[in-house]
């Protein structure tokens, strides 16, 4: 049997985009595996559904059309390379500012996980 990597491999703050869906956002929380509900993860197609056993993200995230909460795996998420800030207006409760330096935000000195 072997071990699991469980190091995430983003990080709070950092700016992704989904593989394959249109959307990007911001990270603000990460589970080390799955941690939705069991309805949540039957919802999706099982062709596309991701296993279980990796770190899930919280994204702020945002569309075309709107801003929106997403909890997505790993598996299906890339670094954003645009370089620009995420509009989703919960951004302020979680981080300062957007470093565009490193296309990332830099979390609120007051924010705790």
């Amino acid at each position: 049997m072997t071990e699991l990597n469980r190091t995430a491999k983003f990080n709070i703050g950092q700016v992704v985009r989904h593989r394959i869906f249109p959307f990007r956002g911001v990270i603000f929380d990460v589970d080390p595996t799955f941690s939705n509900t069991e309805e949540w993860w039957e919802a999706i197609p099982e062709e596309i559904r991701p296993r279980k056993d990796q770190p899930f993200y919280h994204l702020l995230a945002e569309n075309e059309e709107t801003e929106y909460v997403a909890y997505v795996s790993e598996q299906n998420l890339l670094v954003d390379e645009s370089g620009e800030p995420v509009r989703h207006p919960q951004v302020g409760e979680f981080f300062d500012q957007f470093d565009t330096n490193q296309g990332a935000y830099l979390l609120r000195s007051d924010t705790t996980h």
